[in-house]
């Protein structure tokens, strides 16, 4: 065992340079860093070990990035000037100084390395050498930071550039990924994919006579000239035509190499498309290639293209290496491409699901903010408020469990069976039991349905507004408590009983309770999901209270769709890990004079006394004659069936709403009226006939006494 003693220096540059088996030079660089001894040379990991062959070097830089000590002496390393006193971008190509230096100091700052970074450093007689870059900082009590550089090797530079690309799932990076990657062979690196692949949307291997290519990825940064194809441009049609007739020839997609600025220019042919497609003056060549998807056929998904300077032609080996490269890459983009178009796909459909209008009893506004692009994907986060036929507003907010399009397929149902429940007069409760129900049978594998992905655990909170009454009837399923700030401005979370949410076991499931309270004109309630309040530094309740504060300062005046937008950019962080969403409704309701309120006795002379108030109310409203007689009419016959079927007092409610009557009579009775076809003799049936003509819409919801049947008429 060898027994030599290492120094006691434990930096990161010495530990780099003891991988070297090589030695820290006494003076010279060395010689940069005061108050440091020379290390001893240590004994070499491999007696195989040469110093022809070692590709490792290791740059010592202070807090201001100037070089104290480097060990860059491999004949690999030949021509960089690393002398103690220099700053460490004066080895940079210009435009990667500034990308370059806030990594650097980046470091300095948070002390997390930053790793194997592809990078072109500039000897001394402008030739450029391709090196893996890794940033690492200095142990305590040492300030500044090493960094280690490995010159690539063919191989080695191919799986680096390959592990580089495949590690987001965003396409924009990943065009951006090999970019870099292929700038390692030229000066310009771009990559142009089809517009189907940009946006998401499916490939096909059939060969398309017309290709819409969009620019993805274009290295360095720099200052283009004007008319040059750049980041997130279009190619113009003749440009995209020649690069896909140049990568498919014979319909089979091929490297294509055009050596030099005359050839260049001769098939492009158009002084426009010169502009748009070469870089730089000195870059006269540029190799394109493809990129495949191995298939029968295969498919293209875009070119990537390579400019390098005349005096610097392309050789066979560096094209075979391109073409390795982009080959092994190629799936990557299509990985992307496919995780775009779900993305894409699940956030139209929660976009779908936002509140467009609140109509004129209630004023809406909501803000949805997907997560970040590195999050497992768009979460299952829904929001919608709708009016129901009889003019009641219904809010609902859920958060279904996971991401992506599992979540996004239960939350499209659930959304969906949810307002066809609470239009069909439902109360809030009696939903949430449907949901709960629907969730267990989604979670069943024998239905075939789940496919994998359970939803067992998802929340949501279901409340409706009465404009008439201002009485707002909520219930939650596991969601979190709805925030409430009454006119005066005081805010608190509505106390609503807690439950273990949609699909819980048999032995957890409790009744759904219905919480009601009084919401008067200007109060202001807020629903949401966990995203906007959840924070890893913070416990639930404190973020609850932390919106209920921000909520708080929303003036009755306040423009409600900027009062949201504020909320959200308040709490929410920037890069959060789940959806956030956020409803805000500020109730206004009806004026008094618009709405009329009539308590009749379940007696034969109610539908008399109801066409004589009724007769009288529509006169003072001014409605023309034969809205009017509408209203008598179907008022009498609602009256006439309540006195018939049901018992106890009916109430009559009348809604003058925009364009629209509504006309509502409520009774005792449990029995669901329907219309049936019958014959004009028949005795039953024929009032629900004359409501059934007499109204635009008509329909039943039940209430804790009995029910109410609901109509409405155009004035």
């Amino acid at each position: 065992m060898d027994s030599t003693p290492f120094p006691s220096s434990s930096s990161a540059f010495d530990l780099v340079s003891r991988a070297l088996g090589r030695y820290i030079p006494r003076g010279g660089a060395a010689a940069g860093a005061p108050g440091h001894r020379a290390a001893r040379q240590p004994v070499p990991d491999s007696p195989a070990a040469s110093h022809q062959e070692q590709i490792l070097g290791a740059v010592n830089l202070n807090q201001d990035l100037m070089i104290t000590r480097c060990n860059l002496h491999a004949p690999v390393f030949a021509g960089l000037d690393a002398a103690a006193g220099k700053p460490f971008v004066d080895l940079l190509p210009p435009w990667d100084v500034p990308t370059v230096t806030r990594r650097l100091r980046q470091v300095v700052e948070t002390g997390e390395a930053h790793v194997a970074r592809i990078q072109r450093l500039r000897r001394s007689d402008g030739s450029e050498l391709v090196v893996s870059l890794s940033i690492l900082p200095a142990a305590a009590p040492e300030e500044g930071l090493t960094v280690s550089i490995i010159a690539m090797a063919r191989r080695l530079h191919l799986y680096a550039a390959e592990t580089a690309i495949g590690t987001s799932l965003d396409i924009g990076e990943t065009a951006q990924s090999l970019a870099e990657s292929l700038l390692a062979w030229g000066d310009v690196a771009a990559v142009d994919l089809d517009f189907a692949v940009w946006t998401g949307e499916g490939v096909t291997g059939q060969v398309q006579r017309r290709i819409r290519l969009r620019r993805a990825a274009l290295v360095p940064d720099r200052a283009w000239p004007e008319g040059y194809v750049t980041l997130g441009d279009d190619l113009p049609s003749d440009a995209s035509r020649l690069l896909a007739q140049a990568v498919l020839r014979n319909d089979a997609p091929q490297t294509i190499v055009i050596p030099d600025r005359e050839a260049v220019e001769r098939v492009l042919a158009s002084p426009r498309v010169v502009r748009a497609l070469v870089p730089v003056d000195r870059s006269a060549g540029v190799a394109c290639i493809p990129l495949v998807l191995d298939g029968v056929p295969p498919v293209v998904l875009g070119v990537a293209e390579v400019w390098r300077r005349a005096d610097c032609p392309f050789r066979d080996s560096e094209l075979f290496d391109l073409q390795e490269l982009v080959a092994r890459t190629a799936h990557h983009v299509d990985l992307a491409r496919q995780h775009q178009r779900e993305h894409t796909q699940v956030l139209a459909l929660q976009r779908r699901l936002l509140p467009r209008t609140g109509g004129d009893t209630i004023e809406i506004a909501s803000v949805y903010q997907p997560a970040t692009p590195d999050s497992a994907g768009v979460g299952g986060d829904w929001v919608n408020s709708f009016p129901l036929p009889d003019g009641r507003t219904a809010l609902v907010v859920g958060d279904v469990v996971g991401h992506g399009l599992g979540a996004a397929a239960t939350m499209g149902q659930l959304s969906t069976e949810a307002r066809a429940l609470l239009s069909a007069g439902l109360a809030p409760d009696e939903v949430l039991e449907h949901l709960d129900e629907t969730v267990s049978l989604l979670d069943d594998a024998e239905s075939g349905l789940a496919a994998g992905y359970s939803a067992l655990g998802s929340t949501c909170c279901i409340a409706l507004y009465d404009p008439v009454s201002h009485h707002v009837a909520m219930s939650s399923a596991g969601h979190l408590p709805p925030v409430l700030v009454t006119p005066d401005g005081h805010a608190d979370p509505l106390p609503l009983h807690p439950h273990p949410g949609l699909g819980a076991e048999f032995a957890l499931r409790e009744p759904f309770e219905v919480h009601t309270f009084v919401a008067p004109p200007g109060t202001l309630l807020a629903l949401y999901t966990d995203g906007l309040v959840e924070d890893p530094a913070l416990s639930i309740d404190e973020g609850i209270d932390r919106l209920t504060d921000a909520v708080s300062t929303v003036h009755p005046w306040d423009a409600l769709q900027q009062a949201a937008r504020h909320v959200v950019s308040e709490l929410a962080p920037v890069r959060q890990r789940d959806d956030v969403t956020l409803l805000l409704a500020r109730m206004i309701g009806y004026r008094k004079g618009d709405t009329a309120t009539l308590r009749l006795p379940a007696r034969y002379d109610a539908p008399a006394r109801a066409r004589a108030q009724v007769f009288a109310l529509m006169s003072q409203w001014r409605t023309r004659d034969d809205t009017r007689d509408k209203m008598v009419l179907l008022v009498s016959e609602l009256v006439t069936n309540a006195v018939r079927f049901a018992a106890g007092p009916i109430t009559v409610r009348l809604i003058r709403a925009g364009n629209r009557l509504l006309c509502e009579v409520g009774d005792t009775g449990n029995g669901r009226p329907r219309l049936r076809r019958g014959d004009l003799l028949d005795d039953g049936g024929r009032g629900l006939s004359i409501v059934h003509r007499l109204t635009t819409r008509w329909g039943v919801r039940w209430t804790d006494t009995g029910k109410v049947v609901w109509a409405e008429v155009s004035r």
